[in-house]
């Protein structure tokens, strides 16, 4: 059997030990921050997730780069120059042009090394949306299936991905031309949380206005309930902006609403999205129906 490896980028939000466990590799991205660039590592090497959003609390408004094909070129080579199979699963296309620039490259490295498999796969998600897409490829290949096999898995199930989540001030996707400027009045009243979902091509949607916090992750677990399947087959993850209180507060309402669900995992959202949607971002991410806007 061919030697495989699954890379995906530092947006699925991997913490250290998953990526040990899993035996992936992650791609560090890139984001500035007064004036200072900074590789978002898993392991916070340069910046911590905490250091990360408390200056975003003191007003720092950090951006992100693209990975360029050139920089894919340089990662995938040496792994195909070893004879290993690569599966690149990564961000939303719809957020980010890394998937172009990744297809790119791979168009490039399959001319040069046409006995590999290489493929990569638009996850039309974001953090563990992407991230889950991942777990079960991997599962897929340890059961012995190839990495097109993986790849072409991957690219039929994203749809299933379900993610809801809820921020404090939609400018910050604004700002990032993550969402428009219309979308972006949706929830500019005083006191209105925004609710959003990723659509079937991986962009952010706003989709309700409530008014007041507890009662906008009260509405992402309402959401989820509706639409989880198989609950007590899978792991479903509560991805926060330096919010672990109100992490804390989604996990006991998942378990109340959704007792048979088989575990629950709290994660960062990493400084990637997290300078997209500001501090005090709430996601929930499961395997649900299938995504209907």
């Amino acid at each position: 059997m061919s030697k495989y490896l699954v890379i995906t980028d530092s947006t699925a939000d991997f913490t250290p030990e998953q990526i040990e466990q899993l035996g992936i590799e992650v791609i560090p991205m890139e984001f500035l921050m007064e004036d200072k660039t900074y590789l978002n590592y898993p392991d916070g090497r340069e910046m911590t997730n905490e250091q990360f959003y408390a200056a975003m609390r003191n007003g720092s408004m950090p951006t992100t780069t693209q990975i360029t094909s050139a920089r894919f070129v340089e990662i995938f080579e040496p792994h195909l120059k070893e004879e290993t199979d690569l599966l690149y699963i990564c961000f939303s296309s719809a957020l980010s042009a890394t998937y172009e620039r990744s297809v790119t490259a791979v168009e490039e490295l399959r001319e040069k090394y046409p006995q590999r498999q290489i493929y990569t796969v638009d996850s039309r998600s974001p953090s563990m949306g992407e991230g889950l897409l991942v777990i079960h490829a991997l599962e897929m290949l340890k059961n012995g299936a190839s990495v097109k096999e993986a790849a072409q898995w991957a690219e039929e199930n994203r749809k299933y991905v379900r993610l809801w989540f809820t921020v404090n001030d939609l400018n910050h996707l604004k700002r990032g031309g993550r969402i428009s400027a219309a979308a972006a009045l949706f929830g500019g009243m005083l006191g209105i949380k925004p609710v959003l979902q990723v659509n079937e091509n991986g962009e952010l949607i706003p989709t309700e206005k409530i008014r007041g916090r507890k009662q906008s992750l009260d509405c992402i677990v309402n959401r989820m309930a509706e639409t989880i399947i198989n609950p007590e087959e899978q792991t479903v993850y509560i991805m926060h902006g330096d919010a672990m209180a109100d992490a804390e507060y989604v996990a006991d309402l998942i378990k109340k609403q959704i007792p048979n669900v088989k575990d629950i995992k709290i994660q960062f959202v990493g400084p990637i999205i997290g300078s997209h949607t500001g501090d005090g971002i709430m996601c929930v991410i499961y395997m649900g129906k299938e995504r209907s806007i």
